[in-house]
């Protein structure tokens, strides 16, 4: 079988170029016009076919792109400015409140300083008649135990000198040097 192809082969080398045509038929110049005329049928074709279906579809395909990117760009835009605005509420708010806590903060400080002023008062009044009470029964005291001292005193001092002395001394002398040295 190599030995067919082999012959097969030589044949086809030692072949004429006349037997097998004139060439490359593009190359060929007697077959210009058809394929002149092909070329230009083909051309027409394929520019009908690409300016009346192709094209369009294309050119309606980037419209319709082109108008989804604009509604998501403007959708886009009116979120934001919606979200802004939200923002913008939200800070609002948030201020108010907190001016109002701070307020509320004030009130409270000045009603629990003036009800504590007020207790203060009272209580304050409260220990001044109690100190006046006080005062006025530290002075009866003092002066029962003034005369109770006067009295002990002078009883000391007649004790003191009958045993000094031996001799009882007078109550009313007594009672005038104790009254004496107390003044003092």
């Amino acid at each position: 079988m190599a030995q067919k192809n082999a012959s097969q082969i030589e044949s086809i080398e030692h072949v004429p170029a006349g037997e097998h045509g004139r060439g490359f038929p593009p190359f060929d110049p007697q077959t210009f016009a058809s394929q002149l005329f092909w070329l230009a049928l083909i051309f027409i074709a394929l520019y009908l076919l690409m300016s009346r279906i192709a094209l369009p579809r294309i050119g309606s395909i980037l419209e319709e792109r082109r108008q989804h990117v604009d509604a998501d760009l403007a959708e886009a835009q009116r979120i934001k400015d919606d979200s802004d605005a939200a923002i913008a509420a939200h800070e609002k708010a948030l201020a108010e409140a907190r001016a109002r806590a701070q307020m509320l903060a004030n009130a409270t400080r000045e009603k629990a300083a003036a009800a504590a002023d007020a207790r203060r008062k009272a209580v304050d009044a409260d220990l001044r008649a109690r100190v006046a009470e006080a005062d006025k029964t530290i002075g009866a005291r003092r002066s029962t135990a003034m005369t109770n001292v006067h009295d002990i005193a002078s009883e000391a001092a007649a004790a003191i000198v009958e045993r000094l002395t031996g001799t009882a001394a007078a109550t009313q002398e007594v009672a005038e040097a104790v009254g004496r040295a107390l003044r003092r």
